[in-house]
């Protein structure tokens, strides 16, 4: 395959691109045997943006992505992608910023699922270091479900030198950390924020913790030590999404 191309597969990752960016889909290769629901909505999608469905073996789609549960579908699709920058995302803003900082996580299956969260919540971007970290791979890809074409993924050279940026805004940096003497749900942040997460085991690195406005922990009630990144992103994320909607509907000020 060029390396001006990649693959993703996957019902839901394939149709998410058919409908965010049908343009940089170059092929779509399907299983020959399938003629179900799933598939008859996912060709309805390909012919309304004009891309023909290749039916192919069930064995060549298995090389084409080998070891990968691609569900019957795979699509090759432009690898060139905008690179977006903060400004890109924050400047257009007309609302309380809202984002998810991954700090050093490096199982594509995270990322998937963190994205997958950062969609489910409304969040206005996900961002990560160029370094140290996963990347957008086909599995991310895979496991986000489509998030990963909804989402804004923003890559940055220098994580608290782009905290330190968001901040200058007014937004709020909350760091999740098993350390920290505020839990979750006895802390008080403002509604623009930024949670930043770390990776599972080595948490959020110093200098990274450092730049954080506030660090809030949180409760481990059972014998686990900790959670799973992007269980303790879907924790964090929804008690922010709650805080806010419970403030534009007149309740307390959630940083009150």
């Amino acid at each position: 395959m060029p390396s001006s191309t990649r693959l993703i597969f996957g019902f839901h990752a394939v149709l998410a691109k058919l409908r965010h960016d049908a343009g940089a889909v170059r092929e779509l290769h399907v299983d020959a045997a399938r003629n179900d629901a799933r598939l008859r909505d996912l060709r309805k999608h390909a012919e309304f943006a004009g891309i023909r469905l290749l039916p192919v073996a069930a064995a060549r789609l298995e090389a084409m992505a080998p070891g990968t549960r691609h569900q019957g579908v795979i699509a090759i699709v432009d690898a060139t992608q905008r690179h977006l920058a903060l400004d890109d995302v924050l400047d257009p803003l007309d609302e309380p910023a809202f984002l998810l900082v991954l700090d050093g996580v490096q199982d594509p299956h995270n990322l998937g699922a963190c994205l997958r969260v950062a969609d489910a919540v409304g969040a206005h971007a996900v961002i990560a270091p160029k370094d140290r970290a996963v990347g957008l791979t086909q599995t991310a890809v895979k496991v986000a479900s489509g998030a990963a074409e909804t989402v804004p993924y923003i890559t940055v050279t220098n994580l608290a030198r782009s905290l330190r940026e968001i901040k200058e805004r007014g937004i709020w940096v909350v760091g999740a950390d098993a350390d920290a003497p505020q839990d979750l749900y006895g802390a008080r942040w403002p509604v623009s924020c930024a949670w930043v997460l770390g990776a599972e085991g080595q948490g959020l690195r110093r200098l990274t913790r450092e730049t954080c406005d506030q660090l809030v922990s949180i409760p481990m009630l059972g014998s686990v030590a900790s959670l799973n990144v992007s269980v303790a992103t879907g924790i964090c994320l929804y008690e922010a999404r709650r805080r806010a909607r419970d403030a534009a509907g007149g309740g307390t000020d959630p940083a009150a």
